[in-house]
């Protein structure tokens, strides 16, 4: 295997020791210092720094440029504004950290070699690598320095820690030469010292929560403290479980929101909730819900008729913007989660069950106020008039995918049959809806990118025992569409009416990914088109181009990696993706803070009030809900991978058929059909010695052998750690 040569650190030269002690830091002695001497250094060095534009200045120099009385408080200014961020000591001296282009930050992710740093001002995120994370925790405020960019994307390293954040973090206890030492998830891959193993002796082999009670300026040095263990190391619902409590999302309401829930679902729907509310409760078109067999939370519902230019689609979503308004209890702890997560069988809601699965939710036989979607739309299936209404309905069916697929495929039993007889019609006229939908997202050139979901079958004990590849059929895709049609009249009524707003955006391919995506195309003898100024469509026509070949998986991966990150912005700049000019996130106010926003902006503007003054609060829940979002994919992603690895543990020694999904220096990667991922290690490959070019293969460089992207392979499963969520193969 080649191996990348490490590149050599700058020369530094060794100070004498009389030179060193002559600019060693300077200390603060911690005395009681006057404050008007300490405002009097604060400002001479200020004055100063700042006209060095940036360079260092010994420390012997700045020390002579504040001479006089008081070198307590000079010490101390001086301490007083590296805590601040504004002065920065580095190896040469102190420099104004403006004026060198540092800025403050909070760390948001560490992994066991890379972080990431959120800029306190522009909110654009920086890449950290892990030696120049000085043990940076997440939640840490700390000034950095700029580096550059990596892979187009900014990079920079922790100058200090400005302000450390006290948060737990999770691992698992082993026992190591006879001490109990703390193995963590992220921060490094090294064991740390745990400061009161002997509370914990009898815990090894368990998943744990800790938190750092002495810290290194490595993440390896740091000295831990057990709080709280969770159960087995080796079970994907106590990992889950550790991942949850750390990830930062709140898990548990308070009593206050509980108690308000409680009280709104006991008072359900007064006559004063019913004034100028739209009524269609009376059975025609007729209203349904189709969703997954075990939701609860129901949040949208679907009407349609036939009329004699086309169709009249009403989309009816649950009005939780009546009952979570703006700065309640409620609607501040909405925000702070601003998403709801989803795992295995669990879920951390973001609204409490007496809303989310009561009297929010658009359960059958039941009145529900809902803001409804009233769209008009011709023969082909375009959308023509609009307009939002805030209505009270009564869903008829509670429609399941599984069954309403089985009735639109021709092979439901007559239980099915009976059930949906009511809307059977409504069902046929939405399918056919669909075809005439779909065709014109193709004719707009959306590219359809197809990504590996998982659905994971648990036991009774919360043990996954299988798991099986998430299907898509015409019932899910039928409701796709309507919820896409009505995402898109609210964000051009929004648009058209000048109202401040959340916007689902999708920009553009970043120029250098698509250059790229160009390159690995041409070497994989995929066909394209030029790529220089991307349009949906040529992604679209790239996905067709490698959709009849074992390429398939991997063209899409490439394609949605090279793609920018969908998030939410007040400015409707458009979403590539789907390739519409206009979208926002209107149908999802139980699950999703933009789309409870959006509702809370349009009840007001239907209202008759002055939505100009709703600016702030759109801006602040178009970055909550960006925010909020990253961090339930990542927990959603960290937790399926325990369950994957809980499922492989069961099939050790077992043969599999799997394609190649990935390569690196290290190995390849395999996936499995049931999407079960893992690797095969550069050594267990056939006796040779390999190179990977970084995207696409491993040679061998005697024997010329290769393993290739889409590659079909027979391997076996040699290690599977629900710990870490990895999975070993070896071929066969």
């Amino acid at each position: 295997m080649k191996r990348r040569a490490k590149i050599p650190k700058t020369h530094r030269s060794i100070p004498s020791p009389k030179r060193a002690a002559k600019e060693a830091p300077a200390k603060d002695s911690g005395k009681p210092v006057d404050p008007e001497q300490v405002q009097h250094f604060v400002n001479r060095i200020t004055t100063f720094l700042r006209k060095t534009d940036g360079r260092p200045v010994s420390r012997a120099d700045l020390a002579a440029k504040c001479r006089g009385k008081g070198k307590a408080a000079y010490l101390r200014a001086l301490k007083d504004m590296q805590a601040q961020g504004l002065v920065a000591e580095r190896r040469t001296g102190y420099v104004w950290a403006e004026a060198a282009g540092y800025f403050r930050a909070v760390i948001t992710r560490v992994s066991r070699t890379f972080g990431f740093a959120k800029n306190e001002q522009t909110g654009e995120e920086s890449f950290v690598p892990g030696r120049d994370l000085l043990g940076a925790m997440p939640g840490d405020l700390c000034l950095l320095r700029p580096n550059g960019l990596r892979d187009g994307r900014p990079e920079a390293e922790v100058v200090t820690v400005l302000v450390p954040a006290m948060v737990q973090t999770s691992g698992m206890l082993i026992e190591e030469d006879g001490d109990l030492r703390f193995l963590p998830d992220t921060l490094c891959k090294r064991t740390l010292t745990v400061v009161n193993a002997e509370d914990w002796t009898a815990h090894a082999g368990e998943k744990v929560l800790a938190t750092v009670t002495v810290r290194g300026s490595r993440h390896s040095e740091h000295q831990m403290r057990i709080d709280a263990a969770l159960g087995s190391a080796e079970s994907a619902k106590a990992c889950a479980h550790a991942l949850a409590a750390v990830s930062g999302a709140p898990l548990e309401f308070s009593q206050a929101a509980l108690d308000a829930a409680s009280e709104l679902e006991q008072r359900g729907i007064t006559e004063a909730d019913l004034a100028g509310r739209l009524d269609l409760r009376g059975g025609e078109p007729v209203i349904f819900t189709i969703d997954g067999f075990d939701a609860k939370d129901l949040d949208d519902a679907v009407s349609i008729e036939k009329t004699a230019g086309g169709y009249r689609l009403g989309v009816h979503i649950a009005d939780v913007s009546h009952y979570v308004t703006m700065d309640s209890v409620l609607d501040t702890e909405a925000i702070a989660r601003g998403t709801s997560i989803y795992f295995a069988d669990q879920v951390i809601p973001m609204l409490p069950k007496a809303l989310s699965n009561g009297i929010c939710s658009l359960h059958p036989d039941a009145d529900r106020l809902a803001l409804s979607a009233l769209m008009e739309l011709d023969a082909d299936g375009e959308l023509k008039k609009w307009e939002f209404r805030k209505t009270v309905i009564r869903s008829q069916v509670k429609g399941v995918y599984r069954e309403v697929n089985a009735l639109l495929g021709g092979t439901a039993d007559a239980e099915i049959q009976a059930k949906y007889a009511a809307v059977l019609p409504s069902l046929l006229l939405l399918n056919e809806l669909r075809e005439k939908r779909r065709m014109r997202r193709i004719q707009r050139g959306a590219p359809a990118i197809e990504t590996e979901e998982s659905v994971f079958a648990l036991d009774e004990n919360g043990v996954c025992t299988e798991i099986l590849p998430r299907k898509s059929g015409p019932g899910e895709e039928l409701i796709e569409e309507c919820m896409l049609l009505a995402n898109e009249a609210a964000a051009r009524t929004a648009k058209a009416q000048h109202m401040p707003f959340v916007y689902r955006v999708h920009a553009e391919p970043p120029a250098d990914k698509a250059i790229r995506l160009a390159e690995m195309l041409d070497l994989l003898g995929v066909k394209h088109p030029a790529l220089d100024k991307p349009k949906p469509k040529d992604y679209a026509q790239i996905l067709k181009n490698a959709n009849d070949t074992p390429l398939k998986a991997a063209v899409h991966q490439m394609v949605l990696r090279s793609m920018s990150k969908a998030d939410y912005e007040t400015d409707p700049i458009g979403h590539f993706g789907l390739a519409l000019a206009d979208y926002a996130h209107f149908t999802s106010p139980i699950r999703r803070y933009p789309d409870l926003a959006v509702h809370r902006i349009l009840s007001a503007y239907l209202d008759g009030e002055k939505v100009t003054e709703m600016r702030g609060f759109a801006e602040a829940a178009a970055q909550a809900g960006t925010a909020t979002e990253q961090r339930a994919l990542q927990l959603e992603r960290d937790c399926d991978d325990r369950y994957r690895a809980e499922w492989a543990k069961q099939h050790l020694g077992e043969d599999f058929e799997g394609q190649v999904s990935g390569v690196s220096d290290y190995g390849i990667y395999v996936m499995l059909p049931n999407t079960a991922e893992g690797m095969i290690a550069m050594e267990m490959l056939p006796d040779d010695e390999y190179t990977c070019d970084g995207f696409y293969a491993v040679r061998g460089i005697r024997t010329g052998q290769t393993f290739s992207l889409g590659q079909m392979m027979r391997v076996r499963c040699v290690r599977a750690d629900v710990n870490s969520g990895q999975i070993d193969f070896v071929p066969m």
